[in-house]
C-alpha cells in the first residue's frame, strides 16, 4: 500500500500545479495550459498520452501498462474553472488528485499487473466531456473509474441526479406596445406562462425533482412588443426514466404557453444532458476505508444529492466513484470565493494528499484483491439490472 513517503516524492509538483491553475483559471474546453501541466507530469512518469480525444481539444487519455494481465483502473481528472469565479469548485485540486494517484499506483504495476489510466475530462461545469467519452466507447476497456471532489467536509460517494439543460425560445410578432398593441404577439408572455405552468406542477412531482431556470432574453425595449424571448432551465431527477417524464410535462407546458399567447416555441438542449449516478456501495466502502486511514478528518455518510455531474454517464457503463474529501472548512459552499481560496491553503493541500493516497490505495486493492474487485463488479451488474 502507498504511504505518505510515497506521496512526498510528488507533493511539491502537485501543489505547484494546483497553485498555477488557481492563478490561471481556464473555462471549459479552453483548459490548454492546465492540460499541459497534467500531461507533462504524467509523461515524466512514463505514461503514454493521447490528446484531443472525442473531438475535444483539451481532453486526453494517458496510460501506463504493465503488459501483465489485470484490470484497468481509470482516474478522472477535471480542470475547468467557473466564469467569473475561477476555481471555486476546486477543479485545480481534482486534476492533480487524479494524476497523483495514477503516478503512485503505476509504480506498483510490475507487481500487481493490469493498467492505470488517467482521463482528462474537460468542461464538467458546462458541457461535460465524460458524456461523449461514455457514449463513444472510451470506457470500453476500463474496469473501474475513480475520482474525488474537494468539499467543505469529507463524505462518502453517493447518488446524483440526472439532468437536462433545456432552452425554450418563444417567437411572436413585434409591434409598438402603446400605438399598436393589438398587432403584436408577445413572446415574453409565452416565457412568463411557462414559468407559471412549471410552478403549478411542482406540488405534483416527486420530492427529488429540481426545476430552476432564468430568462436570458426578454426583449429589447419596453415600448416594443418582444418578438423573441428565451428561457433556460435545468431539470433534474433521481433517475433518468422519471426525468424524461418530467421533461415531457414541461414541454407540454411550453406548447400550452405558446397556444395561450399566440406565439410559437422551439425547444432545444443548450448543454449536454447528464445521467444519474449509479451508486456502488462496495466501491464506496473501499475508498472510505482507505480515506479514514490517511485523513485527519471524519467522513460523513452519503446523503441525498441535489446535484448533477457528468460522472453519472460514466457510472452507467462502468463501476464509478465520486466521494468528497474535506478541506476543513465546514459550511463553506461550492462556487464561492471562500471555497476557491481554500483550495490553496494548507487545508486544501491536506485534502489533495488525502485524496491521492486514498485513490491510489483503492486502485491498489482493486488490482491486488480479486474478491474485492469481483464484489465491485457484481454490485454494478445488480444496480444496472435493477434499473
Amino acid at each position: 500500500m502507498l504511504k505518505i513517503d510515497d506521496y512526498n516524492k510528488i507533493k511539491k509538483n502537485l501543489e505547484q500545479n494546483a497553485i498555477d491553475m488557481y492563478n490561471n483559471p481556464e473555462l471549459g474546453d479552453e483548459e490548454f495550459e492546465s492540460m499541459k501541466m497534467l500531461v507533462s507530469e504524467l509523461e515524466k512518469h512514463n505514461f503514454d498520452v493521447e490528446t484531443n480525444i472525442v473531438g475535444r481539444p483539451t481532453a486526453f487519455k494517458a496510460v501506463y501498462d504493465s503488459n501483465k494481465p489485470g484490470p484497468t483502473i481509470a482516474y478522472l481528472a477535471e480542470y475547468d474553472a467557473l466564469l467569473g469565479l475561477g476555481h471555486a469548485c476546486g477543479h485545480n485540486l481534482i486534476g492533480n488528485m487524479a494524476v497523483g494517484a495514477a503516478i503512485l499506483l503505476s509504480e506498483h504495476l510490475e507487481t500487481l499487473g493490469g493498467r492505470v489510466m488517467v482521463l482528462g475530462t474537460p468542461a464538467e461545469e458546462t458541457n461535460g466531456a465524460k458524456v461523449p467519452m461514455a457514449k463513444e466507447g472510451v470506457f470500453d476497456d476500463v474496469d473501474v473509474a475513480l475520482m474525488v471532489h474537494p468539499a467543505d467536509e469529507s463524505s462518502e460517494s453517493g447518488p446524483m441526479l440526472a439532468m437536462d439543460a433545456i432552452q425554450y425560445d418563444f417567437y411572436g410578432k413585434a409591434s409598438h406596445a402603446a400605438g399598436a398593441p393589438d398587432e403584436g404577439i408577445n413572446a415574453l408572455d409565452g416565457v412568463l406562462q411557462l414559468f407559471n405552468g412549471i410552478n403549478a406542477i411542482r406540488e405534483h412531482l416527486k420530492d427529488d425533482v429540481r426545476i430552476h431556470g432564468i430568462i436570458t432574453n426578454g426583449g429589447d425595449a419596453a415600448n416594443v412588443t418582444p418578438d423573441h424571448a428565451t428561457a433556460q432551465f435545468y431539470i433534474r431527477a433521481s433517475e433518468r426514466e422519471y426525468l424524461d417524464t418530467v421533461v415531457e410535462k414541461v414541454e407540454n407546458i411550453a406548447k400550452g404557453a405558446a397556444l395561450m399567447t399566440g406565439a410559437t416555441v422551439e425547444i432545444s438542449n443548450y448543454e449536454l444532458s447528464y445521467d444519474n449516478m449509479v451508486h456502488n456501495e462496495p466501491l464506496s466502502q473501499l475508498f472510505t476505508k482507505h480515506l479514514k486511514k490517511v485523513s485527519p478528518h471524519p467522513v460523513k455518510p452519503k446523503t441525498k444529492s441535489t446535484g448533477s455531474a457528468d460522472i453519472g454517464d460514466v457510472s452507467q457503463v462502468v463501476p464509478a466513484l465520486h466521494p468528497y474529501v474535506g478541506m476543513n472548512c465546514p459550511g463553506v459552499k461550492f462556487h464561492t470565493n471562500e471555497f476557491r481560496e481554500q483550495t490553496i491553503t494548507p487545508d486544501g493541500f491536506q485534502a489533495l494528499q488525502d485524496a491521492v493516497l486514498a485513490l491510489a490505495n483503492t486502485g491498489y486493492e482493486l488490482l491486488e484483491n480479486k474478491e474485492v474487485f469481483d464484489a465491485v463488479v457484481q454490485a454494478f451488474k445488480e444496480a444496472k439490472s435493477n434499473e
